[in-house]
């Protein structure tokens, strides 16, 4: 792999926010990282972190907010050195751009005017070392949500820029996939020599391979800034109170209730997921119980997404049948699939994978009421639902902004709010605990450890093994 230029970053008193959005995303930062650091950026939910990764890569357009002070890569606008800095956002559906595996990453060598035969290199070598082992005709839409996060990061590396910008480039996959990207991330930044600037809420899986640790504060500011040891040593306990996954100081979880009885809700019958009529993994006969959290686990593209699609009555089976109790059903009929979305309302909630998938207005709060307005419910009812959620998910101070211009962890926030507002007996989840820090993670498990205390049943399709050691009551691990 061949050494790129590494590029430099300089920020003096910099803010920025978003033309609907009434506080600043960040407001007076100062920093400057050489050429060739890498640094892990830190800060709890809401923090700006996103919003700093952007503009680095010079897609933050002033003409969508306001500026104030400067921030410079390589003594430029960002803008000026697009095609040296390397971004891989948080919601990788957003970066996929073609329809085959091979043709995406190497659009990017493309546009820089690689030539065609070290395109291809690079294309096999990228990929390699990011772990995603299909075929380069692969369509692209039949990845994995796991697997197109790392055919984003293969696109990027594949351009060797000088820059490398990682906003939670491990949050959808599983264990050893975070270890397999983090570590491809590492090697080229050791034989390109690139600057590296990576986001991520859990501190210990980039803490021993960078240079520096920063964390940003959610009123403006840095609050820490040094070697990652001394940065733990010195200010572990204040971070860790701030929403920073401190390994020392791990967030609270919920004390359980002792349960009553149990009744059948959900029974999955010899059932067979897939897309169309592609299968994905052996047929499974599952028993969805009230009062009961159950953890769906496995590598990517084992089709644990679509199997909690089909569980949640969106997603026919490739054979077999999702059947409904008599008391989840109440006169809907027994086959979930069926059923109108408002009769899904009450029944089966689901929070997919990608939050913006359902996004349908223009606020926070009128967000919050498309469900309880769909059942007709009283205006105090829907007015004491949504404040109560507003509060519980920290998005209070967010009534008001466009659902879009959230960070990924609100997004992820509002996105099960929704769901909670309909309070239906069975609440499907597809990694719930994405972009939170410690404290959203605490509420967010504490939220859902009451609702299955309290009789409904939580199906979560997780990753995150501390979430699924504290909430699950079994697991279904996927192959």
């Amino acid at each position: 792999m061949s050494p790129t230029t590494p590029v430099g970053v300089t920020v003096a008193g910099w803010g920025w926010r978003h033309s609907s959005r009434l506080a600043w995303a960040v407001r007076g930062l100062d920093l400057r990282i050489e050429p060739g650091e890498r640094v892990l950026l830190l800060g709890e939910s809401g923090a700006g972190k996103s919003t700093f990764l952007h503009a680095l890569a010079g897609v933050v357009g002033d003409d969508e907010g306001e500026t104030e002070g400067s921030l410079l890569v390589a003594g430029e606008h960002p803008a000026a050195h697009r095609g040296r800095t390397g971004l891989v956002i948080q919601d990788p559906d957003s970066q996929v751009i073609l329809e085959r595996v091979g043709d995406d990453v190497a659009f990017g060598c493309e546009n820089l005017g690689v030539p065609r035969d070290e395109i291809w290199i690079r294309v096999r070598d990228s990929l390699a070392s990011v772990g995603l082992e299909v075929a380069l005709d692969r369509n692209t839409s039949a990845l994995s949500g796991g697997q197109k996060q790392r055919l984003a990061l293969a696109g990027v590396l594949a351009m060797r820029p000088g820059l490398i910008v990682l906003d939670e480039p491990t949050a959808n996959l599983d264990p050893a996939g975070v270890t397999e990207v983090r570590d491809a991330v590492i090697r080229v930044a050791e034989a390109t020599g690139a600057t590296i600037v990576v986001v991520e809420h859990r501190v210990s899986v980039w803490s021993d391979v960078v240079d520096r640790i920063v964390v940003l504060a959610a009123g403006g500011g840095v609050i820490a800034d040094g070697a990652p040891a001394d940065v733990l040593a010195r200010q572990g306990k204040e971070l860790a109170a701030r929403g920073v996954w401190i390994p020392q100081f791990p967030p609270p979880r919920p004390v359980r209730a002792v349960r009553g009885p149990q009744h059948a809700l959900l029974s999955a019958q010899q059932l067979t997921v897939g897309r169309g009529k592609e299968a994905l993994g052996a047929p499974l006969d599952l028993q969805i119980m009230s009062s009961h959290a159950l953890a769906i686990t496995g590598p990517n593209g084992a089709g644990k997404s679509t199997l909690a699609l089909t569980l949640g009555g969106l997603l026919s089976s490739v054979s077999g049948a999702v059947v409904a109790s008599p008391a989840l059903a109440n006169g809907a009929g027994e086959h979930p699939i069926r059923w109108k979305s408002r009769e899904l309302l009450t029944r089966i909630g689901t929070v997919f994978q990608d939050p913006e998938h359902q996004l349908l207005t223009s606020t926070v709060r009128a967000e919050l009421e498309v469900g309880p307005r769909a059942l007709k419910l009283p205006e105090s009812e829907v007015d004491a639902r949504v404040d109560e959620l507003l509060t519980r998910l920290r998005l209070d101070r967010l009534a008001d902004a466009n659902p879009f211009t959230l960070s990924g962890g609100e997004k992820r926030r509002l996105s099960v709010a929704t769901a909670l507002a309909t309070r239906p007996q069975v609440l499907v989840l597809d990694e719930p605990t994405f972009g939170q820090d410690s404290r959203t993670w605490s509420e967010l498990l504490a939220l859902l450890a009451r609702l299955v205390d309290d009789g409904s049943s939580v199906i979560a399709v997780s990753h995150d093994l501390d979430f699924v050691d504290a909430l699950a009551d079994s697991t279904v691990v996927l192959e």
